[in-house]
C-alpha cells in the first residue's frame, strides 16, 4: 500500500490550494493508498530559522508530527501557490525549520558532498500560478520550481519530482477550475 502525505502550504486554509489538496486525497484513497497530510496554516510553530544552523532551537511538537508523517510517508505532495516567483513564506519557514542537517540531509566531514537521509522517496509539486505556465517557464525561468525541485526534495534524496502547474488563476473560471481538480484527482489516484 502506497502511503501519501499531502503537504498543503497555502496559508490561508480556505484556499483553492485546500481544494486541490482534498481532490488529490479523494483519488489516491479511492486507489487504495493510506493518506495522511500536513495543513501548514494549521500548525503552530515559529517560521523564522532565527539561529541558521549555528545554534538549534528546539522544534515545537508540531514540526516533530510533521517530521514523522515526513519519515512515514514512501510520497510527498507539495501543494502551494507560486507568489512572487516561489513559495509562500509560511512555507519557506516551515520548511527551513523541518529539512535540518540530520534529518534531510547530512554534510560529510571535511567534504563538500552530503548524505540525502530522505531518499527512496518520490515528490509531486502542484502549483498555482496567476500568470501562464508557459510564461512563468520562458520567461521568468521557474525559480520556484528549481528551489523546491532541486534545492529542497532532490538535495533531501527525494526523486523522481513530478510536477503539475496550473494558471493562470486570476482570470480562470468556474468550469475551468472544476477540471483542474479532475486533473489533480486523477493524479492521486495514479499516485503521482
Amino acid at each position: 500500500m502506497k502511503k501519501i502525505l499531502i503537504i498543503n502550504g497555502h496559508p490561508d486554509v480556505v484556499s483553492y490550494s485546500s481544494a486541490m489538496a482534498a481532490a488529490y486525497k479523494k483519488g489516491a484513497l479511492a486507489s487504495g493508498a493510506e493518506v495522511r497530510e500536513i495543513v501548514v496554516a494549521e500548525l503552530r510553530f515559529n517560521p523564522n530559522l532565527q539561529y541558521g544552523y549555528r545554534q538549534r532551537v528546539e522544534l515545537e511538537t508540531d514540526l516533530l508530527e510533521a517530521r514523522e508523517k515526513i519519515s512515514w510517508a514512501d510520497h510527498l505532495v507539495w501543494i502551494y501557490p507560486i507568489w512572487w516567483g516561489g513559495w509562500p513564506a509560511l512555507l519557506k519557514g516551515f520548511i527551513d525549520r523541518v529539512f535540518l542537517p540530520g534529518f534531510a540531509f547530512k554534510y560529510r566531514e571535511n567534504s563538500v558532498w552530503w548524505d540525502r537521509l530522505l531518499a527512496g522517496r518520490s515528490g509531486h509539486v502542484i502549483n498555482t500560478l496567476d500568470q501562464p505556465g508557459w510564461y512563468y517557464w520562458l520567461i521568468n525561468g521557474r525559480p520556484g520550481y528549481y528551489a523546491m525541485k532541486k534545492m529542497v526534495l532532490e538535495f533531501s534524496g527525494i526523486k523522481p519530482v513530478r510536477t503539475t502547474v496550473l494558471g493562470p488563476m486570476r482570470s480562470s473560471t468556474d468550469a475551468t477550475r472544476a477540471k483542474w481538480l479532475e486533473k489533480i484527482e486523477k493524479s492521486g489516484a495514479q499516485f503521482q
